[in-house]
């Protein structure tokens, strides 16, 4: 829980600058009017706050699934075992991972706007389905990477 939850915490945060100049360079109103450089780290507090719940959520899931699962003796069972366990640990991470994406994307395209005010507009308009706006697309994203990361973490560790 700690490890994964801190672990997160410092890769959102490292990498934090990098996905705002990604974002900005997607958004449809273009770099320069989506903030250019500025206020690079707009965005961050839902990244901080959701980091940790995020990856502790996820490593929760997966080592408890993986638990469950039944091991054998079969070392062709165990890439399975893990590919499962990860896939399971990514729908129930990104049930806290969207929301966080959700409001900061906002906020790194609207870097004049505070977290409180995008959470609060998008709670407001939208509903609670605006912060889960595109969840099965990330779900599905993420969980390619997880059916290869994990299998090859397991056998390398």
């Amino acid at each position: 829980l700690k490890a994964g939850g801190v672990a997160g915490v410092c890769v959102d945060l490292i990498l934090f600058p990098l996905d705002t100049v990604k974002t900005r360079l997607q958004s449809p109103q273009g770099f320069r009017k989506a903030g250019g450089f500025r206020g690079i780290y707009a965005g961050v507090p839902s990244t901080a706050i959701g980091s940790f719940p995020n990856a502790a959520a996820f490593f929760i899931t997966y080592e408890n699934v993986k638990s469950v699962l039944p091991h054998g003796s079969s070392p062709y069972l165990s890439p399975a075992t893990h590919m499962v366990a990860a896939s399971l640990g990514e729908v129930v991470a990104c049930l806290i991972r969207v929301p966080s994406e959700v409001v900061k994307q906002r906020a790194q395209v609207s870097p004049s706007s505070s977290t409180l005010r995008i959470l609060s507009h998008t709670l407001y308009h939208e509903g609670i389905q605006g912060l889960y706006r595109g969840y099965k697309s990330t779900v599905l994203r993420e969980i390619p990477f997880s059916l290869v990361q994990f299998p090859l973490w397991e056998s390398l560790k």
